[in-house]
Formats: structure tokens, sequence, C-alpha cells
């Protein structure tokens, strides 16, 4: 028998600790040191965070939620508390309806919901960092301070997995070719664009080129890239760029058709998660950002203390790159005054992708899950869900109304 199922039964079952993102589901429970089961967030076509009203909401997370308690988990989803991870910038529709499909539908005892920049800190006994969250629809920026995050300092960008994807997408549609990997003797096979044929280009497809094919290239090697693919007049650049290019990958698509994905789709998708856009805002400028907006005396902590999580923080060449944008940021004009001149970066014990719910799964072993969490009774009697942006439950809004 596992050591946490004898510590089960002396005493409270353990939580069922949720990671709901917009592209994978974790799911396990509290006081293991993986999830269960990792799933994609949607149910048949239908993407969970997509769903914009409560009335078709509400159904796709029934259904979802029924198969992760009656497939994967295999509990009575009455016997379990739930500790949900959530994102402090996430959707409110999408928390108060999980959290009614919860209470009024599986009829669950209690709900924690815990902000996912603060409990990934929980994974490394740390109370202090930087967390840098990059997932598949948008990367966030959450400065956390002696357990409380500095919320007036936020930063969010749509620079993640899903904008990879597309930029993969595009540069396959422009320049891809597709190839039969099979042909009789004598034959020759002329490569055709998959502009031609885009039903080849799937989202599953799209989505397995970008993770297996793709990096992150150096600073110098990212800048001349982007710098020809901009300037295609300059044929010398263009030239010198493309002799040295990552080695073409031929990737199945069906039976015997091959699809040639060349090294310049491979390099250069993920070059726009480093281009400064009109605003001067990209991943690593969203770190110094955060750490000029707050407060003077816990900057360098904070840049001692940097954290990345999410998916996309898993591709290769990842760190390196965002070291060498921070230190070239630095030495820009605008960041001249911060009087910083290194990171840190935390290594935490689990793959960045379910660092959250590893750091959730640690909240939910200790007794803050009972004394802190909200109950079915109270949920019945005021159907509301305290939220940090609602006045309603803010302590110091409520002390001076009342005087």
């Amino acid at each position: 028998m596992p050591l946490y199922e004898g510590i089960g039964l002396i005493s409270e079952k353990h939580a069922v600790v949720l990671d709901m993102g917009s592209a994978t589901t974790k799911c396990g429970y509290a006081g293991e040191m993986s999830p269960r089961c990792i799933l994609a967030s949607k149910v048949g076509d239908a993407w969970l965070h997509q769903a914009t009203h409560q009335d078709k909401l509400y159904p796709l997370l029934v259904e979802f939620i029924h198969q992760l308690y009656f497939k994967w988990l295999l509990v009575n989803p009455k016997d379990r508390r739930v500790v949900v991870v959530e994102n402090v910038l996430g959707s409110t529709l999408f928390k108060e309806t999980l959290a009614k499909v919860l209470f009024k539908h599986y009829e669950v005892s209690s709900v924690l919901f815990v902000p996912s920049h603060l409990v990934c800190l929980f994974s490394l006994g740390v109370t202090t960092g930087l967390v840098l969250d990059v997932g598949h629809r948008e990367a966030t920026v959450v400065p956390v301070y002696e357990g409380v995050p500095i919320l007036a300092a936020w930063q969010a960008q749509p620079l993640a997995g899903e904008a990879i994807q597309q930029a993969v997408k595009a540069d396959l549609i422009c320049r891809g070719l597709v190839t039969s990997g099979a042909h009789s003797l004598g034959e020759t096979d002329v490569p055709r664009k998959v502009g031609d044929t885009p039903e080849y280009l799937t989202e599953k497809v799209i989505q397995d080129i970008a993770l297996r094919c793709c990096f992150v290239t150096n600073i110098n090697r990212g800048r001349e890239l982007s710098q020809a693919l901009s300037d295609p007049s300059n044929t010398s650049s263009l030239s010198s760029c493309l002799t040295h290019l990552a080695p073409l990958v031929t990737y199945p698509i069906s039976g015997s058709q091959l699809l040639l994905v060349d090294g310049v789709t491979r390099e250069g998708s993920a070059e726009l998660l480093w281009t400064l856009d009109g605003d001067c805002m990209s991943v690593a400028s969203m770190l110094l950002d955060a750490i000029a907006a707050s407060p003077v005396d816990c900057r360098k902590e904070l840049a001692q203390g940097l954290l990345l999580v999410g998916g996309t923080t898993m591709m290769p060449g990842f760190k390196a790159r965002l070291n060498q944008e921070l230190k070239s940021l630095l030495a820009s004009t605008k960041y001249e005054n911060m009087k910083i001149s290194s990171f840190k970066v935390f290594q935490p014990p689990a793959q960045p992708n379910y660092t959250a719910w590893l750091g959730g799964a640690i909240f939910g072993a200790t007794d803050v899950v009972v004394t802190r969490s909200l109950t079915r009774e109270q949920y019945l009697k005021d159907p509301t869900v305290p939220d940090w942006a609602n006045l309603r439950f803010n302590s110091v809004y409520m002390e001076d109304r009342q005087g």
C-alpha cells in the first residue's frame, strides 16, 4: 500500500486538486508528487475556456468533470474536498460556473480557490519570487513578496503557445512543402505547396509540429533571422542566414505524405516572444516592467528569485534566450536606472507545465483546506464565490464602510 493511502485511512481523505488551464487540465490528489492525469481542456471539439456564456459553459463543465471523477480519479465527488488552482487574472465567469457545477451538480463538501502564481512557490519552500507563467493563450507575470502577490505590478501579454502555433501555421502555408515518401521506381516526386491542400494543417498537426520541431535560438541568431525575413530584398543577409539553418525535418501527415518543415520555421516561430511590439513589450520586458512597478526595497529579491512555469517555457533554449534578452534590455536607456545586474532562476521539483498543480497539491495537504475553504452550506446560503476583484470581499473596504 502506498504511503499516502495509509495516511488517508487514519485522517481525512485527500482533497482533489484541479488546475484547469486553457489548453490542458491537470488533475490529481493533494499530497502526491504528480497529477494522475493531464488531458486537453475540452469536451469533443469544444474548448472550455472559449465558452463565453454560462448556459454553454455549464453543460461542458458537467461532462468534463464527470470524466475526471469517474474515469481518472475513480472517487465519489461527495467524499472529497476540492482545491482549484486558478490564475488571479482568469475569467470570473469560468470561476463562478465551476463553483456552481461542483456545489450544485456534484455536491462536493468544500472548494478552495488558490492563486497559481502564489502556490508555485510552495513547491520550492520560498515566499518571495517573480513568477512568469507562459501557457497556451497568454504570458502573465505576478511578483510575490513574503507570500503576498503584488497585484499592482502584474503584467500580461498574448505571447504564448497559441501565438507560436499560429506563426508555425502561417510559415507552413507560405513555404511548407508536401512530398510523397513512397513512389514507384523511376518516378520523380515533385514537392507541392502545402498551401494548396490546407486541410493537412489540422490543429493537432500544428500543435505537434510546434512541440516536436521548434526551438528558441540565441539572441544574435534570432535578430539576424528576423532582419533577414523582414527585408527579403537584402539577399546577402538572407543567404548567409539560410546557409546556417537548422536541418530540414520531415513530418508524416497522412499515409505516405510527408510535410517538409524547414529551418526557418523551426527557428523563427518563437521569435515573436522576444520581438518588441509597438508598445515596447515582450516576454523579457514584462519581467522588468513588473520589477519596476514593485516597491524599491523588494526589487533585488524579486530579481534573485525568478520562477518559470507553463508549458511554453519547456521549449529548448527558452531559459538561455530569456537571460540574454534580460541582459540586453538592462543595457538599454529605458531600464538603466534599475540597478539590477543579474537574475537567478529557480529550478522547481517538477516539470514547468504542472509546477502550479504541485504547489496546489502541497497547499491542499495542509490544514488550510479545512479552515479556509468555501463550504457547500455557505454557498447554498449565498451563491457567490470570494474574489479579490470584488469589493464585497475586500477586508480593508469592509472595515472602512463599517467605520
